[in-house]
């Protein structure tokens, strides 16, 4: 498809996307009770038209910023694009984000009218409302739990489309009249940062931006009509406004969304995607409850599973390095994949997959090497959202595993004198909605947008990350060292689902280690240990010598001056709620070094025991006291 980037929009491709196909191609599809329901390219169009027509009956026009707030689902990408049909802007929160935070955004992007899923989100938006003088329409999707709710703003989805049926049948030609307006450089969403480093800022995105991203990925990792994507990520993070919403406009793909989160990987066993986008903490967690269902497994499935998961690493280990495997390795990776490899792909829902893309984060190399073990065509993504997502990646047959891959068609990149990577292409942002400030200290005077990430690029123009240039390590010889190689080398063992590393210079360096509760509780009880809550797992002394095991590996691997001298398990889990984590699972280093300053000082200090008496805030808002006694261990 020739597209006029100068013209082009969401809503325009859509309507070719509707008169190419019709309703003889399915465009998404929702599975509710158990059932996959249906809805092709002209339903898809149809639902925008009847939303766009009802926003803009209330007043909803140019430059007007709608919410959207939720799980994803197809009325997800109808407000979307219906918002922009009707010439505003969408924004996507992360559905689990806070009251305050779902506040401060609506505040920040001068929000008018938001689209929510259901009551636990109308609820976030009432509990506020005397902050939120500009949001005049709140339209939700779900109506359980609503039956009493009289507040004068609250309207329902399907009377919204009411509306907007009845002003089409009045005005027949507004629809067209109103998608016509829409220009490329017009601004089509404002998307969150990962807000690693302070709060997410709004990354103003055109349509221009959007799509010419989606051709140059498209071009260099091709996606075709007959392809499925199952959507798994919220549609506030980047990737999945790529995956879910640009990229299939562009293709002409079907995208998929589970019944709920708890059926996830079953749904997407069922569907068997073509195509799939997930983050690093996706793919290592598949990774780890592979080898967790091999604990339990038969003593025949372990057999098989230590007899060729060797083979297949050594397969991968010569693909992912440019090397050609020998005859023996190749007849050896045959029987693999036969007697082991395609039933394990059926089982975690990979068979069909052709491109696994990887991106948002560094992925550990052994994950990396796991997934090409086993047969997936697992690809790393690199870019930002300030400049529409992607910059680089691997392409078809040339994936080197110690990089990110090369420029698109487009992008140029280059390395400053401190080491840190700059990016430039038609992608870059119009900026940060409200925020000229740090719109200008991230873009150079000639065009080139900051990313923060110290690397360089090798011989074969491939781009290597070693870290954030925040976080590279000065060791005691004055060499640089990437704290992220060793957390990903951490997070690969199943016990381990987080580690953030701190030291440098004359200071050792030191861990705290976050474990699995799913994976380490099955390991304690197995091992018939006895323990009530999480921070009393924590400090079981059998607890601690597994992990010893697990820093021990890593530390193997490591430079003396390198390793990890001594770590500490953290008492909870990590939580977005307080700000330890992004809501894309990023570790807010700076937010951890402060709440956890007392453990950090025990380990540099040598000290063996830390007491803790701390209050915290669980998921569910309610607040609790955690009174427990933490253990620093040598290594």
């Amino acid at each position: 498809m020739h597209l006029d980037l100068n013209d082009m929009t969401f809503p325009k491709l859509l309507k070719a996307q509707a008169a190419a196909f019709g309703t003889k191609k399915t465009a998404l599809r929702k599975k509710g009770l158990g059932i996959w329901q249906n809805c092709s390219w002209q339903q898809y169009l149809d639902n925008v038209r009847t939303l766009a027509l009802g926003l803009h009956s209330f007043g909803f026009g140019t430059g007007d910023k709608l919410a959207i707030i939720g799980n994803n689902r197809p009325e997800s990408l109808f407000a979307e694009i219906a918002a922009q049909a009707a010439g505003g802007v969408a924004v996507s929160l992360y559905h689990d984000s806070t009251p305050q935070e779902v506040t401060a955004a609506l505040v920040q992007f001068d929000v008018s009218v938001a689209i929510v899923e259901d009551q636990e989100q109308v609820d976030k938006l009432l509990d506020h409302l005397e902050r939120l003088p500009k949001l005049h329409r709140i339209i939700f999707i779900q109506k359980r739990g609503m039956r009493k709710y009289s507040d004068e703003r609250l309207v329902t989805f399907e009377a919204v489309q009411s509306f907007g049926t009845t002003l089409g049948d009045q005005l027949p030609e507004l629809f067209d009249r109103l998608v016509a307006a829409g220009k490329g450089d017009d601004t089509a969403i404002i998307c969150l940062t990962s807000g690693t480093t302070g709060q997410p800022k709004g990354a103003m995105l055109s349509f221009r931006n959007l799509l010419n991203m989606s051709l140059a990925l498209n071009e260099a990792d091709p996606k075709k009509a007959q392809d499925e994507f199952v959507s798994l990520l919220p549609l506030a993070w980047f990737g999945e406004q790529l995956m879910s919403v640009a990229a299939p406009l562009v293709a002409g793909y079907a995208v998929n969304f589970p019944e709920k989160e708890e059926t996830a990987m079953a749904d997407l066993r069922e569907i068997g995607p073509h195509i799939m986008l997930l983050p690093p903490k996706v793919w290592e967690s598949i990774a780890a409850t592979v080898r967790v269902r091999m604990m339990d497994s038969t003593p025949f499935k372990k057999f098989m599973f230590n007899t060729f998961m060797p083979i297949g690493e050594r397969y991968a280990d010569c693909i992912l390095s440019g090397a050609s495997p020998s005859v023996s390795l190749q007849i050896g990776r045959f029987f693999a994949d036969v007697l082991l490899f395609r039933a394990l792909k059926d089982r975690l829902g990979l068979s069909n997959v052709r491109s696994a893309l990887t991106g948002g984060a560094s992925l550990g190399t052994s994950v990396f090497r796991f997934f090409h073990a086993i047969g997936v065509n697992l690809k790393q993504l690199y870019g930002q959202t300030e400049i529409a997502g992607v910059t680089c990646m691997h392409r078809n047959g040339y994936v080197k595993g110690t990089t990110v891959g090369v420029p698109l068609s487009g992008a140029e990149i280059k390395i400053d004198e401190n080491s840190e990577v700059l990016s430039r292409s038609a992608g870059l942002f119009k900026g940060y909605y409200g925020d000229e400030v740090s719109t200008r200290q991230v873009i150079t005077a000639d065009g080139w947008l900051k990313s923060g990430d110290a690397g360089f690029l090798d011989s074969d123009g491939h781009l290597i990350i070693t870290d954030r240039t925040s976080a590279l390590l000065t060791l005691s010889d004055g060499s640089r060292f990437s704290a992220q190689q060793i957390e990903n080398n951490l997070r690969f063992s199943p016990y381990i689902a987080e580690a953030i590393v701190f030291g440098g210079g004359s200071v050792p360096l030191v861990a705290l280690i976050g474990i699995s509760s799913r994976v380490v509780g099955k390991w304690a009880g197995d091992n018939k240990l006895s323990y009530m809550t999480f921070a009393d797992l924590t400090s079981q002394p059998e607890v601690i010598e597994l992990i010893v095991g697990e820093v021990t590996r890593v530390n193997a691997a490591l430079p003396e001056i390198a390793k990890i001298s001594r770590f500490a398990i953290i008492y909870k889990e990590l939580d977005a709620d307080e700000g330890e984590l992004t809501r894309t699972g990023k570790v807010r280093r700076e937010r951890v070094a402060v709440i956890y300053k007392e453990i950090i000082d025990a380990l540099h200090a040598g000290t063996d025991t830390v007491s803790i008496d701390t209050a915290i805030v669980f998921s569910d808002g309610k607040s609790g006291h955690i009174k427990t006694t933490v253990t620093t261990r040598k290594t």
